[in-house]
């Protein structure tokens, strides 16, 4: 059973299934007055809902689906463990070639790959020459008009202009990649915890990294990307089709079994 609760921050909780990955919070019930549960989707289900393009169907066939499913599950892996310990990064943090991080799929932590720490590399490489100020990592938000959450992997002004920027190690940028930072850029936030104006939150410029591009000799690219909100309202208007009856798993479970008093035969 592959289930992970992960605390964010107080009273914030992001629960991840196989396919799915919910957000919750507690909110006070206006009739009661009592805190409950919230549970919104997050913006990375709701646009995997997105169509996936003809080059994708292309890329399925060629390999099957059974290779396909192996090779997203290892892309996976690898985007995780290079996102945390481009946390750590982030946050000024020395990073060994020899340092572990977590893997989702194998549930332990693992020495990063010459891959992996090829990204790294090629952040440290996109950080160094640049004037950037980081306002947040990891930063976890809602938006509460239009019911659903989602984490931006680092906000900072570079050059005193404000980015909100996504982190990818993938190739190429894929529509979703796109729908999914302008969801990221309609969350709301509190402009005074993180020491911004509202003007500049209006102006931000949204970007995707990617991390250890092969495609020049940097090795990353960062790529300024339009606003497509009306895209990502129009895949949760398909994601609420498809899932409005999808309630997240919220059976409590022990952590161990045994039954005490069982009869054994003698001799066993």
């Amino acid at each position: 059973m592959k289930r992970e609760i992960k605390e964010i921050k107080k009273g914030i909780v992001r629960i991840t299934t196989v396919d799915e990955r919910w957000y919750v919070r507690q909110k006070k019930n206006e009739e009661t007055g009592l805190p409950e549960d919230k549970f919104v989707p997050s913006v990375t289900w709701i646009c995997s809902y997105y169509p996936k393009g003809v080059a994708f169907w292309k890329w399925l066939a060629s390999h099957g689906w059974d290779e396909a499913e192996a090779i997203k599950q290892a892309a996976g892996d690898k985007g995780s463990k290079v996102h945390y310990a481009s946390e750590d990064i982030l946050l000024g943090k020395e990073v060994k070639m020899t340092d572990k991080y977590l893997n989702p799929t194998s549930g332990e932590p693992e020495e990063l790959t010459k891959e992996e720490y090829e990204c790294l590399m090629s952040l440290v490489g996109w950080l160094e020459p640049l004037e950037i100020e980081v306002i947040a990592i990891e930063k976890t938000e809602f938006n509460d008009e239009h019911g659903y959450a989602g984490t931006v992997d680092l906000m900072c002004r570079i050059d005193n202009q404000l980015w909100i920027v996504d982190l990818k190690t993938s190739a190429n940028i894929w529509p979703s990649h796109k729908l999914q930072i302008s969801a990221y850029s309609h969350l709301d936030i509190d402009y005074k915890e993180l020491g911004i104006t509202k003007d500049e939150w209006t102006k931000k410029k949204l970007g995707i990294l990617q991390l250890g591009y092969r495609r020049n000799r940097r090795g990353y690219k960062l790529s300024e990307i339009k606003d497509e909100f009306d895209l990502f309202l129009a895949a949760k208007k398909i994601w609420w089709s498809e899932c409005k009856n999808v309630r997240p798993l919220q059976r409590d479970y022990p952590v161990s079994l045994c039954v005490k008093k069982l009869k054994q035969k003698e001799g066993r």
